[in-house]
């Protein structure tokens, strides 16, 4: 079971999509387990994307997720990084599939309106930059035994 951050960032809230994005991720069978809307502030963003900060569009970056709300979602599920980064396609929007979050609603290459943990290590340095462990709810969804096959993960 893994966990991974979703992050609706600052234009997919101003164009209405925290419900589009949560409506994918609960639809595929992955199970929220936090869920937070909130300003991310100068600290938080540089936490958050500090693995960029040699490149050159860092600061743009932190401005952009700076400049508005962003709702953050923790959730869970088997191969949840997989299933999330294929769910938010390619990083612009431009490149990205139909179907797919940034391909159905991306057309900018700087304005990509999620971000989501590419790894297990990520995930665990991202997650506690916006979430306090308290924050997280367990149960089991009525649903899961008819979304993943438990015989698969072992």
């Amino acid at each position: 079971m893994q966990r991974t951050l979703v992050m609706v960032k600052p234009d997919g809230v101003q164009r209405g999509l925290v419900g589009e994005v949560v409506s994918r991720l609960e639809n595929k069978g992955l199970k929220i387990v936090a869920l937070k809307f909130l300003s991310l502030g100068k600290d938080r963003a540089e936490k958050l994307y500090g693995v960029h900060k040699e490149r050159k569009f860092y600061p743009s970056l932190i401005k952009f997720v700076t400049g508005g709300p962003v709702c953050a979602i923790a959730v869970e599920g088997p191969a949840a990084i997989t299933l999330v980064r294929n769910l938010m396609g390619a990083t612009f929007g431009t490149d990205a599939v139909p179907g797919t979050i940034r391909g159905d609603f991306g057309a900018s290459r700087s304005y990509n309106l999620v971000h989501g943990s590419d790894s297990p290590e990520s995930a665990a340095r991202e997650l506690p930059i916006l979430f306090a462990e308290s924050d997280f709810v367990d149960y089991k969804p009525l649903i899961a035994p008819w979304v993943f096959d438990e015989a698969e993960d072992k």
